[in-house]
């Protein structure tokens, strides 16, 4: 018959575990730092006219792209993760990719033009 585990161990054996919790943790608050930094960049951004509508809006996917790659990368945990991730991911932007030109291919149909 098997023994319970023991609930009174020793703290110190989790000690290294909390330690690593302190150091995500800072990590965690500098990401949201500089998502807020971000978010003020974009916030002053709408107000500059980059001389067209299509450079605005260039600019401002720009500026979600590395939100939301911070956002992956860290919050996502896809900065500590095997290479099937990264494989898996690689595939999905390229499907979007073509999902995107696609779209392009539909939206100015340059067969007819």
């Amino acid at each position: 018959m098997n023994n319970p585990p023991d609930i009174s161990q020793d703290p110190s054996e989790h000690e290294e575990y909390a330690h690593n919790v302190q150091k995500h943790v800072k990590g965690y608050l500098v990401v949201g730092g500089l998502l807020l930094a971000f978010t003020a960049i974009t916030v002053a951004l709408s107000y500059v006219d980059f001389g067209t509508r299509k450079a605005n809006i260039g600019v401002a996917m720009l500026v979600a792209t590395l939100k939301a790659g911070l956002v992956a990368a860290i919050f996502m945990h896809l900065a500590a993760e095997k290479r099937l991730i990264y494989r898996v991911l690689i595939f999905t932007g390229l499907f979007v990719l073509g999902l995107f030109w696609l779209t392009f291919l539909a939206w100015y149909n340059p067969i007819v033009r």
